[in-house]
């Protein structure tokens, strides 16, 4: 097992739920994403690059899906969280209801726009 699928499947429920939840979504949008285990935690790197990482807060009670070229993004800012980041702005998920397939399949495709 990869140690990302570890990292995964060791977190709570609540926090894998969303976690796999998240990559079913990424991973449908856009197929060529590749999942590693960079800096303690998951993450999506598109065209070898950075694009979005997972970050449970167990603290805090929400999983973080951080973009990692999210002060580029335009569209629905309004649900974009940037939090005294230089470049980072996520989403931010406290339960897996709390996930509007259409805003973050939106998010998503905006940010591919980003690699050329």
């Amino acid at each position: 097992m990869k140690i990302t699928d570890e990292y995964i499947y060791r977190q709570p429920e609540k926090f894998r739920s969303i976690i796999l939840h998240l990559i079913s979504v990424f991973e449908r949008k856009i197929p060529e994403l590749e999942l590693l285990f960079k800096w303690g935690i998951p993450y999506f790197y598109y065209k070898k690059t950075p694009f979005c990482y997972f970050a449970p807060n167990h603290k805090r009670g929400f999983v973080d899906a951080g973009f990692a070229r999210g002060f580029q993004l335009v569209g629905n800012q309004d649900y974009l969280i940037g939090e005294k980041r230089n470049t980072v702005k996520s989403l931010r998920y406290y339960n897996l209801e709390d996930i509007d397939n259409a805003i973050l399949e939106n998010i998503i495709r905006e940010a591919a726009t980003l690699y050329k």
